[in-house]
């Protein structure tokens, strides 16, 4: 009876612990989509991309980088391809045993492992090879998910695209990130 109650009590605190998983509405110029944070898995990216958000940094931004059947990337350029600046990058956390499967969220970054600070992409369909240890030794940190809105992320992935200066698969109509902002706690 005793072991049972112990199991019962491990099921039921792990279904309060994902309940608790920030959720976030990212409004875009293509329609809304929600998504999940796993803090338990990723709580420094996680913290990293909530402060982003609390500060209106991404509000203004575009999907800069969109390829069919792979990801879009954003979070990191106004429409006009300008770069914002970004705080410190952080440490890679890609070793939490996410993987990057449709709909999941995981930090841009550029060669080095631990150059991540605001942009993020959403894969478009499973990407086994961004997973850790992926090629260099790291992989993309996967940080959380599509919950709902998927089709949105869907219509933006077939948006026509082309180059713009040194960028490629830039939408040719800008997809604006209009605002980013915390959703209340589930209970």
């Amino acid at each position: 009876m005793h072991r049972l109650l112990v199991v019962v009590f491990a099921f039921l605190f792990s279904l309060a612990a994902h309940a608790a998983n920030p959720q976030l509405e990212v409004k875009t110029s293509q329609g809304m989509v929600v998504i999940e944070l796993f803090q338990d898995k990723a709580p420094k990216t996680v913290e990293n991309f909530l402060q982003y958000a609390k500060d209106g940094f991404f509000n203004g931004t575009v999907f800069h980088r969109v390829i069919p059947g792979f990801m879009i990337q954003g979070g990191g350029f106004t429409p006009d391809l300008k770069q914002k600046e970004t705080r410190a990058p952080i440490q890679n956390e890609a070793k939490n045993g996410l993987k990057n499967e449709t709909g999941t969220l995981a930090m841009a970054r550029t060669g080095d492992p631990h150059s991540a600070s605001a942009q993020f992409f959403i894969n478009l369909k499973g990407n086994s090879f961004l997973d850790y240890p992926s090629r260099d030794g790291w992989g993309y940190a996967v940080f959380g998910k599509v919950v709902q809105g998927m089709d949105v992320v869907q219509k933006i992935a077939l948006v026509p695209t082309g180059n713009a200066g040194p960028h490629q698969n830039v939408p040719t109509t800008p997809v604006l990130i209009e605002s980013v902002k915390l959703l209340p706690a589930k209970k």
